[in-house]
């Protein structure tokens, strides 16, 4: 199995959109977008999702693949707040119907949102919680948690502003893991945030975990995945550690020695995802697991499971709007990417114009393959076209079908249970863009 680990573990995309964003075009005019904003909310049927970044962080963690800005001074976080309402306001002068189109999804990332302090959180979601309609049976509210930064008031704030889901922050329950990532919290301190999130009626708590890190084994992992069991999260994110230094600097002080072989790599995976199963929860989609009473379990089960630039979510919306820096938006017809850089974010806002970046308008084709492949993120399964593609198919993924990983016929293709590990790699075959132009220099983490 080693073996066909080593073959398969290639640098892909993690298709949180397609086409991914090395092969956006790059030119999607503001006003252009803010016609696609305007065009999908005119109809009646519309429900949408926001997601709100906040890059700051006190300390940097090696480990991180985030667009992020770390500072010990809070001075730039009231300033940060003002420009994303101000940004907010733009959106609601060009399209008031976000006040009457029910959202769905609320996410606030980062960086850490446990940056902010309680009366700065307030003051950046409250004039936006006055001016949307939260849908009542479907809504769903969720923050990413430092728990080094997070305590009881502020997890008391999320609460009371409506949040139902926190995502805490783990990685690794190691301490000698933790130092050489920079991220150490110890046991008793998740314990606590846990226990404290239940007590306040947070109905949905998610573990991050990365496997691949520096001086991971399979025993201290195992140690990291009974730990986790033992405090029952409702999800569990098991991410492979994306080693990137060419693009996020802090990794450069990672020593690769240190690092799992891939081998062991590999059974890092294995054994937690066989611990997770054996102590009751669904593996959902790629990287994730939920305890079948969970909201994303129940999706999964109703066929409603989808996937976008927040993750696994337990159902589609028509619109994305991401606000903040680097925030990503989407439409059925286009990608939009705020201001990547806090200066040129904060003076385009100024001038009273959205801080576009950069974006995609998809054409039929690029349409045609993000459902291909979102079917095969969400439910292992997806349709052909044509029997003329499932040729194709069978050509492309010969390896995958030879090595059990994939079986398919003329209409269909589905991965079996040995091949949901490498799922990124069957979705290779939808990605046109991908297949037809290799990327200059290295973009893509690896898959496994």
């Amino acid at each position: 199995m080693t073996d066909r680990f080593e073959k398969y573990d290639l640098p892909v995309p993690r298709y949180t959109s397609y086409p991914t964003v090395p092969y956006w075009s790059g030119a999607l005019a503001t006003d252009v977008w803010l016609a696609d904003v305007q065009r999908i909310l005119a109809e009646p049927a519309t429900t949408w999702s926001m997601y709100i970044h906040v890059p700051f962080c006190e300390s940097q963690c090696a480990f991180c693949g985030c667009n992020n800005i770390v500072s010990r001074k809070h001075d730039r976080e009231t300033p940060y707040v003002d420009h994303v309402l101000r940004e907010w306001a733009l959106y609601g002068a060009a399209a008031p119907q976000l006040g009457e189109r029910p959202l769905r999804h609320l996410h606030v990332g980062g960086g850490s949102p446990t940056y902010l302090t309680p009366e700065n959180f307030r003051r950046l979601l409250l004039p936006i919680l006055q001016r949307v309609k939260k849908d009542p049976g479907e809504f769903e509210g969720a923050i990413e948690i430092d728990p080094r930064t997070a305590s009881p008031e502020k997890l008391a704030t999320y609460r009371e502003l409506g949040f139902n889901r926190v995502s805490i922050g783990i990685q690794d329950f190691e301490p000698e893991v933790q130092r050489l990532v920079n991220r150490q919290q110890s046991l008793e301190l998740i314990t606590t945030i846990n226990q404290l999130s239940r007590k306040l009626g947070f109905t949905g708590i998610n573990f991050d975990l990365i496997y691949g890190l520096p001086k991971q084994s399979v025993e201290s992992f195992q140690r990291t995945a009974d730990q986790t069991v033992a405090l029952r999260p409702d999800r569990i994110a098991l991410y492979s550690f994306a080693l990137v230094p060419w693009i996020k600097r802090q990794q450069r002080i990672i020593k690769e020695e240190d690092l799992p072989k891939k081998g062991v790599k590999w059974e890092l995976y294995r054994m937690a995802r066989a611990i997770f199963l054996a102590a009751g929860y669904v593996e959902v989609g790629m990287d994730h697991f939920a305890l079948p009473t969970d909201s994303l379990a129940a999706a999964l089960r109703q066929g409603r499971l989808h996937r976008n630039f927040m993750g696994y979510t337990n159902q589609r919306t028509d619109l994305v709007l991401g606000l903040g820096l680097s925030a990503i938006s989407e439409t059925p017809w286009s990608f939009h990417q705020n201001e990547k850089d806090l200066a040129k974010y904060q003076s385009t806002i100024e001038t009273g114009q959205i801080p576009t970046l950069r974006g995609h308008a998809l054409s039929e084709d690029d349409r045609r393959r993000r459902e291909q492949i979102l079917k095969l993120m969400t439910t292992f399964r997806v349709g052909f076209v044509s029997s003329d593609e499932a040729a194709v198919a069978r050509e492309f993924l010969a390896e995958m079908i030879k090595d059990g990983f994939v079986e398919m016929n003329d209409r269909e293709m589905w991965l079996t249970e040995a091949g949901r590990p490498f799922l990124r790699i069957a979705c290779l075959f939808f990605d046109r863009h991908l297949r037809e132009k290799q990327p200059e220099g290295r973009l893509f983490s690896r898959a496994i």
